[in-house]
């Protein structure tokens, strides 16, 4: 009985294992950006090693006879599909096929301990040129028995694309709002998203995480998510990877999205390292609701505005280094008092010194003794009237002003646009209204300390690293999608009050480190040796934290965001 029993057993084992080999050959791939073919290679290999184990444990290290030694191999690089706008790509993808069917055509041979009848040049490559985004992908692979579609599509931004690349993208989203913010990538995901309707094909693409950040996510993934039905199944959030690519060669920053119709799988999200399961992965690459934060004019909360900073747009004439401001006054003493202090986001930072020649509400009579101040004046009229731009010209009419004048008569808070990916916080500055920002930074006129605690903390941190956009992998912070869309606690006025009280704390703890910068004192490592400013910060994180009812034990920054993302969508639906 035992010896009938281990025959059915082997019987059975054998048969799954044919079944299983029958399915590796029935798999087709599709690579619409395949380049000089190493997604469908390695995918080749891949699959080719897995059937040479099946192989291998169908023989059992015998030789196999019958019919079956004529044709072992079923997975073939005819299931294998890609599209390339470039022809010289297109020969080095189907060469790059047929060296990896006869790599693996040899390894089969070892399994078998015999040779296999092989002529690469007999089997078919399915490389075909032409432009992804106008071909037909129907016309290159059969819908019907695709599986997946995968590849890395150009890493081109939507700033940097040519104009027939803009005109490819329009056909693919159409003149929806704010498809000029969409990189080139984009178009690659809107159209395997239509191409793969009433399918169970699965869609996997290497891209430029922007399209995760910023105000590009809310018109693209719109669509994907609400017309065209798409489920993000899998992501791995940003990495930094080197392309293959013509243009963009340099190293950037990547995400892998999978996606497809179905909602009825397991959900992983990958970070470096670590896998987590989730119950939805959002745009932002996040397990929370599909929320779309869209750009946003004012607060969605009630609190002060967030404006750019001033903006000069006057040839330098304006703007003053140390010696130039210390030889103007030396040579026009009365100067002095038309001098601010000017701040960009590198000066703030770094502790640079820079100057400004500030002439808001300054009547001419007051520049009778300053001739140098008003010959700058003069040559910011002549920089502004050559300007093809209206506007710029027409601010000629005031030379003495800057640009955009933004300045408030009150303190501000300072919030640099762009700041570095590995400070846990931004440094923000809560600035007294003699110190002239420049447009490299945001400011909040009117706002309290109670104000410049709540964004200084961890939890707005936590929405900015998951709704800011980003240059490379550095923070680009902008009003009117991170700040006008955070979601703000209700407070009373005690506990605002004791936020404020904290918020002292933390620029109280920095003025302890004279020597240092922000810069040094907000440095992933640098910030531990600063443990005043890093215990002020704590007892500020600990304290908003607890406004929102937030648990401040094993509660990760995932659940932060996905906290706030709820109260995001209370919000937005009031």
């Amino acid at each position: 009985m035992e010896a009938i029993s281990g025959i059915a057993v082997e019987k059975t084992r054998f048969a799954k294992l044919k079944e299983f080999q029958k399915k590796l050959a029935s798999l087709i791939f599709f690579d619409p950006a395949c380049g000089s073919g190493n997604f469908l290679t390695e995918t080749y290999i891949s699959i080719r090693h897995i059937e040479n184990e099946v192989i291998s444990q169908l023989q059992r290290g015998q030789i196999i006879l019958g019919d079956e030694k004529h044709n072992p191999i079923q997975v073939s690089i005819g299931q294998f599909y890609g599209l390339e706008i470039n022809d010289f790509a297109v020969t080095v993808a189907k060469t790059a096929l047929w060296i990896a069917e006869s790599q693996m055509m040899k390894e089969t041979e070892i399994i078998l301990h015999m040779q296999l009848d092989f002529l690469p040049l007999k089997s078919y490559a399915n490389i075909i040129e032409g432009n992804a985004l106008r071909v037909d992908w129907e016309s290159v692979v059969p819908r019907d028995k695709l599986s997946y579609i995968m590849g890395n599509p150009p890493f081109i931004g939507a700033s940097n694309m040519k104009s027939e690349q803009k005109s490819d993208a329009v056909t693919i989203f159409g003149k929806i709002k704010l498809s000029n913010s969409i990189d080139y990538v984009g178009a690659w995901y809107h159209k395997a998203a239509t191409f793969i309707q009433d399918t169970k094909i699965h869609v996997a693409f290497v891209s430029t995480n922007s399209i995760t950040q910023g105000e590009q996510v809310a018109p693209l993934w719109s669509k994907m998510l609400n017309e065209y039905g798409v489920h993000i199944n899998f992501a791995y959030r940003t990495f930094k990877w080197g392309s293959e690519a013509t243009e963009g060669k340099a190293a950037v920053h990547c995400v892998i999205i999978g996606f497809s119709l179905s909602n009825n799988v397991d959900k992983y999200i990958y970070d470096d390292v670590i896998k987590t399961k989730a119950q939805n992965i959002n745009p932002y690459l996040v397990d929370a609701p599909n929320v779309l934060i869209a750009s946003r004019s004012k607060p969605i909360c009630n609190v002060p505005l967030m404006v750019y900073g001033n903006k000069p747009t006057d040839d330098g004439n304006l703007i003053l280094s140390v010696d130039e401001k210390n030889d103007l006054i030396a040579k026009e003493p009365d100067s002095v008092q038309f001098i601010r202090r000017y701040v960009g986001a590198t000066e703030f930072i770094n502790n640079g010194e820079r100057y400004c020649i500030w002439l808001k509400d300054v009547p001419f009579t007051a520049l009778k003794n300053c001739p140098s101040i008003l010959e700058r004046v003069n040559r910011v009229r002549e920089f502004r009237l050559k300007s093809t731009a209206k506007p710029t010209v027409d601010k000629a009419n005031t030379p003495y002003l800057f640009f955009f004048v933004s300045q408030p008569k009150t303190e501000y808070i300072l919030v640099p646009l762009h700041s570095s990916e590995n400070r846990r916080y931004i440094p923000m500055g809560y600035m007294e209204a003699d110190v002239i920002s420049s447009n490299a930074n945001s400011i909040i006129p009117n706002a309290s300390l109670y104000h410049f605690g709540i964004i200084s903390s961890n939890v707005h941190m936590a929405w900015v690293r998951a709704i800011c956009g980003r240059i490379k992998s550095d923070y680009r912070y902008a009003g009117s999608t991170v700040y006008n869309n955070f979601p703000w606690p209700d407070a009373t006025d005690t506990q605002k009050a004791e936020i404020e009280k904290l918020a002292q704390g933390v620029l109280d703890a920095r003025t302890q480190y004279p020597d240092s910068t922000l810069a040094d004192m907000y440095g992933e490592t640098s910030m531990l040796f600063h443990t005043a400013l890093l215990n002020a910060h704590r007892e500020l994180d600990r304290a908003v934290m607890k406004l929102y009812g937030f648990p401040v034990k094993d509660f990760t920054e995932v659940d932060c965001v996905a906290a706030l993302m709820e109260r995001y969508q209370v919000l937005a639906n009031q």
